[in-house]
């Protein structure tokens, strides 16, 4: 029987909220397999209310929770499976670094992010930009198959075989044409990976920036590199640098590049299963994270780009600069193959504030002039307007004829919603 959680039901206050937003809904269900996510929709049609999809993890960008309506949460649906060989199914409700250790112990990885508390589900529809995304691709470049459940409460497996609209739909905009009930995947045989964590305080942030863009650039795929800074009076920058692969020899090299890198104050190398990699704390979420965030991808870190992050870090306008490498084997990826069509940017760029408002957005303004596209999942803005920049004009124009077939009521619209208003 279809459970569902109501405010007056115990273990409602355990439900009703995401990491980075509090919320109220009317209703949580906690199915436990497709046919229950499929009546879980139907009861949520016949409600009127709005919906909220969620995987059970972090919820970043805010719109996995609602105020009065209903909300679908997948936490049941874990599952890791290993089907022999590089195959995986994995359920969306499965939180990343749960399915990084299931998979070390049959000598595979997926890249998936930096953190081991977000949910399979919402990354796997989106895109996955992860710290062997140079190496293996997105997330969404691994998946073979999926299991999905439509708006008209059918449940269909979907592939470059079965329902191919639904496959590339689901592969960048999965939360506007269903619920993935199950990923297939096809991992990678990268159990171990030398990891280097690096330390900077930069004396000038962007003559840093620049010098980092181009040693990301110059690296193998086989390195991808995740660079945390913040301003204040004391700039400083973290780096997470992973080289997919266990030889230290070929490694070497380039490694040592980010070490030659102005202001270096500290650093820790050592070979490590990746499912150390993903940083995982298994804290409840209580809504208790309120920083904004805004985005975008860039090709290089250029002059000109450096400077404008430099100064939204130097007058205070952003807490942290987040700049995630792309490039590499997601760029080998034709623009046209997923919904996600982002194929020849090398960098995406968040930053984040931990009191946002009307000073944070003009702050930004001048470093988003420079971007060219978005990555929907570490936008806190939900602006019809960020449409244009998550999908190019011929992305979006075929997302909507495939939105309007499999969910002409717009019932999947919570989750940057394709559907013309």
């Amino acid at each position: 029987m279809l459970e569902i959680v109501r405010p007056a039901d115990s273990g409602y206050s355990e439900l009703q909220h995401v990491y980075s937003r509090a919320g109220h809904p009317a209703a949580v269900y906690l199915p436990r397999s497709a046919s229950e996510v499929a009546e879980a929709v139907s009861r949520v049609h016949d409600s009127g209310r709005p919906l909220a999809v969620r995987s059970g993890g972090h919820g970043i960008s805010s719109v996995a929770t609602n105020d009065g309506g209903d909300v679908i949460d997948l936490r049941n649906l874990s599952s890791v499976n290993y089907l022999g060989g590089h195959s995986v199914r994995i359920g969306p409700g499965a939180r990343w670094g749960q399915v990084a250790r299931e998979l070390y112990s049959n000598g595979l990885a997926l890249s998936s992010g930096d953190s081991g508390d977000v949910g399979v589900g919402g990354l796997a529809t989106t895109g996955g930009i992860g710290l062997m995304g140079r190496a293996h691709g997105l997330t969404i470049d691994r998946l073979r198959r999926a299991e999905l459940v439509t708006a008209d409460g059918s449940v269909r497996l979907v592939s470059e075989e079965e329902s191919t609209d639904l496959f590339w739909a689901v592969r960048g905009a999965g939360a506007n044409v269903g619920i993935v009930t199950s990923f297939e995947f096809e991992a990678a045989a990268t159990p171990i990976v030398i990891q280097l964590t690096a330390m900077y305080q930069p004396g000038d942030m962007a003559r840093f920036l620049r010098a980092w863009g181009a040693t990301v650039e110059e690296a193998p795929n086989e390195v991808s590199a995740f660079l945390y800074t913040g301003g204040g009076p004391t700039p400083f920058a973290q780096a997470t640098i992973v080289y997919a692969g266990d030889d230290v020899d070929a490694a070497r090299p380039h490694i040592e590049s980010f070490l030659q890198l102005p202001g270096l104050a500290g650093q820790r190398a050592l070979v490590t299963p990746y499912a150390a990699v993903p940083l995982t704390s298994g804290q409840p979420h209580t809504g208790q994270q309120t920083a904004g965030t805004h985005t975008g991808l860039a090709t290089h870190v250029d002059d000109a780009l450096s400077e404008r992050i430099a100064e939204l870090l130097r007058g205070g306008g952003a807490d942290m600069v987040q700049i995630r490498s792309v490039g590499g084997a997601i760029n080998d990826v034709s623009a046209s193959a997923t919904a996600y069509a982002h194929r020849h940017q090398n960098f995406s760029v968040t930053a984040v504030a931990t009191a946002p408002g009307d000073h944070f957005d003009s702050a930004w303004e001048p470093v988003h002039q420079l971007m060219d596209g978005m990555y929907l999942s570490f936008e806190s803005n939900h602006n019809a307007e960020h449409l244009l920049e998550a999908f190019p004009a011929e992305t979006l124009s075929r997302l909507r004829q495939i939105k309007a077939r499999w969910d002409p009521e717009d019932i999947f619209n919570q989750n940057f919603d394709v559907t013309p208003k």
